[in-house]
């Protein structure tokens, strides 16, 4: 019996089908192309395989549901132009498996709140709209028309229009974005947050604040072309794998490669491409020249370490500073008074790790810097990513060939979402743009982020909750605060393709809507729709599936939202909502006179490959700041004091996931099968702490407001990273984040800096302990199974 079926408890306890080996020390390869295969063939079969995977990411198919990487030119695409991880995304979607009216009879809802987030997501794809209604104890089907009666009636009958929270997902499609904000904002409120609030938000903050625009100023050219590329704080061997190739490509060119990240992650040891013969049979392409395991939270404090190298060597673009910035001297004055004993505390390297890192931008004329979660998820992460502006700025590294900010985003069209307005702090300029093309004044009060979302829904100032796509529960962060919240409201809809803990958590009454997938053949309003995405890099192109819609019942987004809109709204303001409906190339041209660079979007995304939005800092080197000028920051050295018999944790995905999506209970990388609730700790830690390889402990993490949160029986295993860290897998460890643990100027949770203990529960913790060192058979390469007591 498989393990899903086996066990599916609330809490995935760790049992005795566990095994740990010695984590890989390259990525992707032929085991890469194996598991995507038999992962695709075991859900589609084989002859939906080939039609789903071979029109992935083509320019005539559809965009991946994955991360945000981009495209290469059309006239660069492999046949073959996807990752196991994109394969395993869009399995997932265009899966045979169905969730039918007779699973909801099979299942009540106390039922399937007992099951794990892996076995929800594996039943398959949802077929009818399904409602729960107050009191009662299964899901039961209804009409589409009397879905949106529901929620249209419950929605007019709100004391205040900002008694609602609209969320929004990144797969959502710029079509579908445009149109959920112009509802949410004719309906009366700025409501909209998004995942972007617990992922890039400090990347958003920042980069706005020191360039003038939220967004990364590179091409996949660029990346192609540098000198130098480093990669902090993430991982893309799981988290985005067609990075690799733009890797591989620069390296091949002559590129150095730093990686920093406390744990020295596969996908930037070695690269073993499966589209060439010397990754499927030869020995792949070694990328990373330099790792810097560097203590968590300890980025700041690196990238501040290394400016001041550079200003010690004089290794500036003076004329770049002296034309497009503000601010150098007071920068320069605090670099040469920097305490190298806090940086040395901060980031747990020697003095002559981070020269050697120094030393490699001092000698590249073309530099970019990626990152990721690691960067953006701690209390000073706004003022991190400002300090990797402080070393691009010193030499002019940004507006060149080969050089650049490079956030990478970890979802599909979460850039694109926000491009089309899904903020809750829209600009002025959007809006006004908006009261022009529509005739109606928006509001202009800032609406709630997902923090304040769910604060508001715990206090009771919010009534209803929509989810356009995602797993909201999974996702947020201090768990049960945000279940009690969503069981507050009075109304939790959310529209989906598959089961997730978002549908088993829910307010008074809740709606499950089912969305058309992008693999899927829109046909909406009788004529075959396309619709549209932006990537990382600000590239905007079009997506059309080639699949039949998984049930006959199901709408396309576009189609859910300008429903409930016409359900909510009728003809105030005159919108054209079914003009939006039934052709969303109406949608298209309206984006076209709102949106900021968007002029003739519907002819530009016609293009094979489509076209980049303009970034002035990229195109012309100028920067729309306060003082027209990319501006230095000055921010304290923050070193983040542990206590004594206390680790510090970073939350991350497995390899077998994408954000709350659980593809699987292996992490192949990292070594880790059959099994999610480990803990990754130091072995000298683990002897330090009294513990052994394999003990089963609690983890609790400890706050400065002297609050605790707990999270039980995790798997102690032993693995390389900086002394005092831990690392483990989300959501699994988001009920150790509190709510208010956000960071500094964009209140994006602090996923990556928990102070935790690891405390062995009552009924005692100790599993297989072998005679040998703790890590040894890690080292070697060998297997073991654990097989530890079952917890009560």
């Amino acid at each position: 019996m498989d393990i899903m079926s086996r066990r599916a408890p609330r809490q995935d306890v760790n049992d005795d089908h566990l095994e740990v080996e010695a984590p890989k020390k390259s990525a992707a390869g032929v085991p890469a192309v194996a598991v995507a295969m038999k992962f695709a063939v075991e859900q589609m079969g084989v002859r939906r395989t080939a039609q789903t995977l071979l029109k992935l990411n083509q320019a005539d198919g559809f965009d991946c549901q994955g991360c945000a990487w981009p495209d290469p030119d059309p006239s660069h695409r492999h046949t073959a132009e996807f990752c196991e991880n994109g394969a395993k995304a869009v399995t997932e979607e265009a899966t045979l498996r169905r969730v039918d009216r007779g699973f909801f009879v099979e299942h009540s809802i106390e039922d399937l709140r007992d099951k794990t987030d892996y076995w929800l997501g594996q039943q398959g794809r949802i077929t009818e709209p399904m409602v729960l209604r107050a009191g009662a104890t299964h899901y039961q089907p209804i009409a589409w028309d009397q879905a949106f009666e529901l929620m249209g009636g419950l929605l007019n009958g709100l004391a205040s229009p900002d008694e609602a929270v609209f969320y929004t997902s990144g797969k959502v499609s710029n079509e579908a974005a445009f149109a959920y904000q112009l509802f949410a904002r004719a309906y009366g409120t700025n409501n909209l947050p998004d995942c972007s609030n617990m992922c890039h938000e400090s990347t958003s903050v920042a980069l706005a604040e020191a360039i003038g625009i939220g967004k990364g100023s590179v091409s996949l050219e660029d990346v192609h072309d540098a000198k130098l590329i480093v990669v902090a704080g993430q991982n893309p061997g799981t988290n985005h794998p067609r990075m690799l190739s733009a890797l591989e490509i620069a390296k091949q060119r002559g590129a150095k490669i730093i990686s920093v990240n406390p744990l020295r992650e596969a996908g930037l040891v070695r690269f073993k491409n499966p589209q060439k013969v010397r990754g499927l049979a030869g020995p792949g392409t070694a990328l990373a020249d330099l790792h810097l395991p560097v203590r968590i939270n300890g980025d700041l404090a690196l990238f501040q370490a290394i400016g001041a190298l550079l200003l010690e060597w004089d290794a500036l673009d003076h004329d770049f500073i002296a034309e497009h910035t503000h601010g150098f001297e007071e920068w320069a004055a605090a670099a040469r008074e920097l305490d190298w004993d806090a940086v040395r505390r901060a980031t747990g390297l020697e003095r002559r790790e981070i020269v050697a890192a120094a030393r490699l931008f001092q000698e590249s004329d073309a530099t970019v810097v990626c990152w990721a979660m690691g960067i953006t998820q701690h209390r000073n992460a706004v003022a991190t990513v400002k300090e990797i502006v402080n070393v691009v700025l010193l030499q002019g590294n940004i507006g060149k060939p080969g050089a650049g900010l490079c956030p990478v985003r970890g979802h599909s069209n979460v850039q694109g979402d926000r491009t089309m307005g899904i903020w809750e702090r829209a600009p002025e300029h959007f809006l006004d743009a908006l009261q022009k093309e529509f005739g109606f004044d928006p509001p202009r009060e800032h609406g709630l982020d997902t923090v304040k979302a769910i604060e508001a829904l715990r206090d009771g100032k919010a009534k209803i909750f929509i989810g356009m796509g995602g797993n909201f529960v999974s996702a947020a962060p201090d768990t049960e605060v945000t279940e009690q919240a969503m069981r507050n409201a009075d109304l939790t809809v959310h529209v989906s393709t598959k089961l997730n803990r978002s549908h088993v958590v829910t307010g008074r009454e809740a709606l499950i809507l089912p969305a058309m997938g992008r693999s899927e053949r829109d046909l909406t309003g009788g004529r075959l729709q396309r619709v549209t995405v932006e990537d990382s890099m600000s590239a905007v192109h079009a997506s059309h599936g080639p699949l039949k819609p998984a049930s006959p019942y199901l709408k396309s987004e576009v189609d859910i939202i300008c429903s409930l809109a016409i359900a909510t709204l009728g003809d105030r303001h005159g919108l054209p909502w079914e003009d939006f409906r039934s052709d969303y190339t109406e949608i298209r041209h309206r984006i076209a006179r709102v949106v900021p660079g968007c002029a003739a979007y519907d002819e530009k995304v016609s293009r094979p490959g489509g076209f980049v939005l303009p970034h002035p800092p990229r195109d012309s080197r100028t920067f729309d700041t306060e003082v027209g000028k990319a501006m230095f920051t000055v921010s304290p050295t923050d070193v983040l004091h542990v206590p004594e018999g206390r680790l510090l944790l970073q939350t991350m995905r497995s390899h077998d996931q994408f954000n709350t999506t659980i593809y699987g209970l292996d992490d192949r990388y990292r070594g880790i099968k059959n099994g999610r609730r480990v803990v990754f700790v130091h072995p000298e830690d683990i002897t330090a702490l009294g513990l052994a390889d394999g003990s089963i402990v609690d983890i609790v993490s400890e706050w400065s407001d002297g609050s605790e949160r707990n999270a039980p029986g995790f798997r102690v295993v032993p693995y390389d990273q900086p002394r005092g860290c831990a690392a483990a897998y989300y959501p699994e460890t988001n009920p150790l984040v509190p709510l208010d643990s956000t960071a500094i100027g964009s209140n994006c949770p602090t996923s990556k800096s928990v102070i935790i203990r690891l405390v062995v529960p009552p009924h005692g913790g100790k599993g297989v302990t072998e005679s040998s060192d703790a890590g040894a058979a890690r080292d070697s390469g060998s297997k073991r199974t654990v097989q530890p007591e079952h917890l009560s």
